[in-house]
């Protein structure tokens, strides 16, 4: 009888039969609530409404297998047996059938809900995720391309000053002074005789300069340059071998006599400028 009552209760409440049969037949007959569950979960399968067919040997609980009228499929009992309902009877089932499937329809849009709610926040998870990998791979390309323009700035200046980096590290060593100064002088030629005198002395032609800088700080540094390069040159050396911060410009003068140089003068010889063979300078900020 449990089993007409369900049939029954879900055409009742007007679901097709084909479907009201599956949704019993899959739920073992447990019960209206159970195959309305069924229902709704394979409501939008794609075999959903393909025929019916009962397995062989779907018989009613309990009935005899020497009775031949216990032969009788799902769709069978149904129309075969039923338990008479009065009106009211059949309205309050169809009543409170419907209140469950309110239920169940509610508790289907809530349970959707929050698996929506749940994969709206794994997707900005997600999506922070990928932003914060993409913010760093440009950060990096930033800093990349900064250190790329800093030398690309700093080799364009050297350029222009047609000097090389390596000079400023390595070729600058102290010392040998006078053996160049010795080795440039022309030779005087030997007397030939006591009484013999040779050409008056030339004067001595330096084509080096000992370089001291005292920086902003109070220290000093100190090395060699060829008399012929520029006054640029000390600065370059100064900016690299320095304590001067980053970024800061400066000036170089001179006390004995007072001069302060200017960008024209950063181009100029320092045997021009009158800073051979020694020389001390300052630096100051403009």
């Amino acid at each position: 009888m449990a089993e007409v009552t369900t049939l029954e209760s879900l055409l009742e409440m007007g679901f097709d039969r084909n479907r009201a049969e599956k949704a019993v037949a899959n739920t073992g007959n447990q019960g209206i609530e159970q195959a309305m569950d069924w229902l709704m979960e394979h409501e939008n399968d794609p075999d959903i409404d393909e025929p019916y067919v009962p397995p062989v040997g779907n018989v009613l609980e309990g009935a005899s297998d020497n009775e031949p009228s216990a032969q009788m499929t799902l769709g069978d009992t149904a129309e075969g047996i039923k338990r008479p309902m009065t009106e009211e009877e059949k309205r309050d089932q169809v009543k409170r059938l419907e209140e469950l499937m309110r239920v169940k329809q509610a508790e289907r849009r809530e349970r959707e809900r929050a698996e929506e709610v749940e994969k709206e926040k794994q997707r900005r998870r997600q999506g922070q995720e990928l932003q914060q990998i993409r913010q760093k791979l440009q950060d990096d390309d930033m800093k990349k391309l900064a250190e790329q323009r800093r030398r690309e700035k700093m080799e364009d200046k050297l350029a222009r000053l047609g000097l090389i980096v390596f000079p400023l590290f390595g070729q600058f060593g102290g010392g040998g002074s006078s053996t160049t100064a010795t080795s440039s002088q022309p030779a005087q030629p030997s007397p030939s005789s006591p009484t013999s005198q040779g050409p008056p002395p030339t004067k001595k032609e330096y084509d080096e300069s000992r370089i001291q800088v005292r920086l902003l700080d109070g220290s000093t540094i100190t090395t060699v340059f060829k008399a012929q390069e520029p006054l640029a040159a000390v600065r370059v050396y100064v900016q690299m071998n320095g304590n001067t911060p980053e970024g800061q410009d400066f000036t170089l003068l001179s006390l004995y006599p007072r001069h302060v140089y200017t960008e024209l003068d950063m181009e100029k010889p320092l045997k021009e400028l009158g800073l051979v063979p020694s020389a001390v300078l300052l630096v100051t900020k403009k």
